[in-house]
């Protein structure tokens, strides 16, 4: 999908396997970097952008974090050549957060019916307006982890599994120059509201 008329910004579809990989496999990856991390090197607590190349191992692509709750602004800087992948709004549970969940099955589903509860999904991207869909919905299978000290969440360190689900956006390498991303997602409760707007430089490699 094409976002201007020079066809130089565009996503991957859920059909394609970017880098060799699914969709549910690299949200595992983006759950793995997102819930590993301690809180006070944490992007998603990040007021600036300072904090987004914490934890980024993959040669292929960057992750982006977005908020725990509430909006935030941050400038960042990316080499170019590197796809960039990040939620609109998601949602991840695990054994360390519910006890009462016993199996990968009940962790599936009660992520499900959270994400189920999402009534807007917004994106901007350099000023194009993006109908998310169903086809941007990604359900992250049962995966192991361990929550360090002082995690994301607050909960117990140590090891656990957990599982997720969310609606994502996966670029591909942007072409160089400024950019912009706009986000913002809530429940329809209104109790959970996240947005981000991020201005994204991309530069030539060294």
């Amino acid at each position: 999908m094409a976002l201007k008329n020079t066809d130089t910004i565009q996503m991957y579809t859920l059909s394609e396997r970017p880098f060799g990989y699914s969709w549910q496999e690299w949200t595992v990856r983006w759950w793995k970097w997102f819930l590993t991390i301690p809180k006070e090197i944490h992007p998603a607590y990040d007021a600036t952008g300072e904090k987004y190349a914490v934890g980024q191992t993959d040669p292929n692509t960057i992750f982006l974090a977005g908020t725990t709750g509430g909006t935030a602004k941050r400038s960042i800087i990316i080499l170019a050549g590197k796809a960039v992948l990040f939620p609109v709004i998601n949602f991840s549970i695990s054994y360390a957060e519910n006890p009462n969940l016993k199996t990968d099955q009940e962790l599936t589903l009660f992520a499900r019916s959270q994400v189920e509860d999402i009534v807007k999904k917004e994106v901007n991207i350099d000023g194009v307006d993006l109908i998310i869909s169903e086809n941007n919905r990604v359900y992250s299978p049962p995966f192991d982890f361990s929550f360090p000290v002082n995690n994301v969440f607050g909960f117990k360190e140590g090891p656990t599994r957990g599982a997720g689900d969310g609606y994502w956006i996966f670029l591909k390498p942007l072409p160089q120059g400024k950019h912009t991303f706009r986000t913002f997602g809530s429940c329809m409760s209104g109790r959970i509201q996240i947005g981000l707007n991020t201005d994204l430089t991309v530069r030539a490699k060294l």
